[in-house]
């Protein structure tokens, strides 16, 4: 069992910078993919960014060249480097771990951490 917990999220004006971090508990957390979501009211949750066991990174189009994934598996974390924020990147970001493994795929998520970006 995982669990996730999110933080770092805030208040930040267009062109700002957040550092979102999500901090795991529970049993080989290099062994488990991560991922940032974000979900708007009123959209559908969407994957932002993602870092695999193996520390192979990818982004979706919206966020590429502006945020950043990135891993410590000694302290069992994740972090995610937002810049140059705009106001469509506002939502509550979540942080997500997977492992595939022969018979399951064990999937968590935490409870998420509000970012709004505003003037």
């Amino acid at each position: 069992q995982v669990q996730l917990v999110e933080s770092g999220g805030g208040l930040v004006q267009p062109g700002g910078s957040l550092r979102l971090s999500c901090a795991a508990s529970g049993r080989s957390f290099s062994l488990y993919d991560m991922g940032w979501y974000r979900q708007a009211p009123g959209n559908q949750r969407e994957l932002v960014a993602t870092v695999s066991s193996g520390g192979s990174t990818s982004y979706a189009d919206s966020v590429k060249g502006r945020f950043t994934i990135a891993r410590d598996n000694a302290k069992n974390t994740v972090f995610l480097q937002m810049n140059s924020l705009k106001p469509e990147d506002t939502a509550v970001y979540f942080c997500n771990s997977r492992r595939y493994t022969a018979w399951a795929v064990d999937n968590y998520w935490g409870r998420g951490t509000q970012v709004t970006v505003s003037s």
